[in-house]
């Protein structure tokens, strides 16, 4: 409980009169002993209201307050959380409401004002976003209560229970499917090349067409009906595809106020979902994790509520990424073919054991290993030098993005795909890489 400013003023103005009616007695000049004791008097009337104000004010009971939030929050996006609010006094009430955000979660527009009507209930609200991934939970709300007389104001805990999960920023995922699948990766920026010869998966038997190629009459069925006959190929559908997501310490740096993790986690959606409408089967496994995650291809759009699910609690760690130990692992238990994206961030030192890693892995799959770019590279080696700081940073620079050249260079000699992108274009890189394989028949 604290004084209001209607206490204080009141307080600071009587105190004010008795400091001048002192001095001037003090200065020997006469004051009317009646100013003396009003003004004594008017000390303790406001001293007593003020205590019974108090009083009254421990014995008010507290609003109701609830709240109603959404189940789950996508990360880096606005949301709204609505507070209702109701009491039992006979006259109306102003209170002020502050509701006790979890860390990791940014806000907008608290505290809140309201005047509260008698019998009805008041519904306000604010706006929350989110800046990590994981489980949050809500606990209590603050509500500001005026004493009766105005004189203090109260503070009172209100212990108003909430959960909300935020997960990688699926809601521009999700709003792929209100579009045919080829307008929105247009709308993405994708490039779609043209298809080099045919499809791998057998679709129907048509009649022979002006362009056709010769290899595709099916010569039994021309001569049972005496016409030419070709076979139509379309797209292979049921085809797998498995993301090895680092975890480590190399995934830590930021990149505004998403990590390379985040933007990684939204990459691999987005590919996920268009695969999954493509016909594909997506899995994940990740490594140098708290606790690693192994989800097995499966087909059907189900299985991106299983991926959201399974990595919306999961964080990058300060470990070293083992990739020997993780390609060990996912060849033990992957099996059939597949198209296998490396997810990480190829460093200077990363050499010997990630060749030695990703070439096991190429014997028995296709494997793309996406390096993310720090997104300051690219301005720096474009700035001018003009300063020794300058040119220390340049040099730097340049040494480690001409390491991180070399690397990749050896791994396109042994015949490993390599997609080196900044974290915010990640996400269009690769599906664009993924129509291109799929057209071609690639994987």
């Amino acid at each position: 409980m604290r004084p209001s400013r209607l206490l204080l003023i009141w307080l600071v103005i009587l105190l004010a009169i008795g400091i001048v009616l002192g001095t001037v007695r003090a200065l020997g000049i006469a004051v009317p002993s009646t100013l003396l004791s009003i003004n004594w008097g008017l000390l303790l009337a406001l001293l007593i209201l003020a205590i019974v104000d108090a009083v009254r004010l421990n014995r008010l009971p507290s609003p109701k307050v609830g709240r109603q939030m959404p189940g789950s929050l996508a990360l880096a996006r606005w949301g709204e959380v609505r507070l209702h609010v109701e009491h039992d006094f006979p006259q109306p009430l102003n209170i002020q409401i502050y509701d006790h955000v979890p860390e990791g979660l940014s806000f907008e527009q608290l505290p809140l004002a309201v005047e509260l009507q008698p019998g009805k209930r008041s519904e306000i609200g604010y706006r929350l976003r989110p800046l990590k991934r994981g489980h949050f939970t809500f606990e209590h709300c603050e509500v500001n209560l005026p004493s009766p007389l105005g004189l203090w104001s109260g503070k009172r805990l209100l212990k108003v229970a909430d959960h909300t999960r935020v997960y990688p920023d699926f809601a521009r995922v999700y709003g792929g499917q209100l579009l045919a699948v080829d307008n929105w990766l247009s709308q993405l920026g994708v490039r779609q090349k043209q298809r080099r010869g045919q499809g791998m998966e057998f679709h129907q038997l048509r009649e022979f067409r002006e362009g056709d190629s010769l290899r595709q009459i099916d010569w039994k069925a021309t001569a049972r009906q005496r016409t030419p006959i070709a076979r139509e190929y379309q797209d292979e559908r049921d085809q797998q595809i498995i993301f090895m997501l680092d975890c480590g310490r190399r995934m830590r740096s930021q990149d505004g106020e998403l990590a390379h993790f985040d933007h990684a986690l939204n990459a691999c959606l987005l590919l996920s979902y268009v695969a999954l409408r493509q016909g594909d089967a997506v899995g994940l496994s990740t490594f140098a994790a708290e606790q690693e995650h192994y989800l097995a291809p499966v087909k059907g759009t189900g299985q991106l509520n299983v991926l959201l699910n399974a990595v919306y609690d999961l964080d990058s760690t300060r470990r070293s990424a083992d990739y020997l130990s993780a390609t060990t692992q996912l060849l033990a238990r992957q099996k059939r073919r597949a198209l296998v994206v490396l997810v990480t961030n190829l460093g200077d030192e990363d050499d010997e054991e990630l060749l030695t890693a990703v070439r096991r892995m190429k014997h028995r799959h296709r494997v793309l290993v996406a390096s993310l770019r720090e997104d300051m590279l690219d301005p720096v080696r474009q700035t001018p030098v003009g300063t020794l700081s300058d040119a220390l940073t340049y040099c730097a620079t340049i040494d480690y993005s001409n390491a991180r050249a070399e690397l990749h260079e050896r791994m396109t000699a042994h015949g490993v795909s390599v997609l080196d992108s900044t974290a915010v274009e990640l996400g269009t890189t690769l599906v664009t890489r993924y129509v291109e394989w799929k057209k071609a028949g690639m994987f």
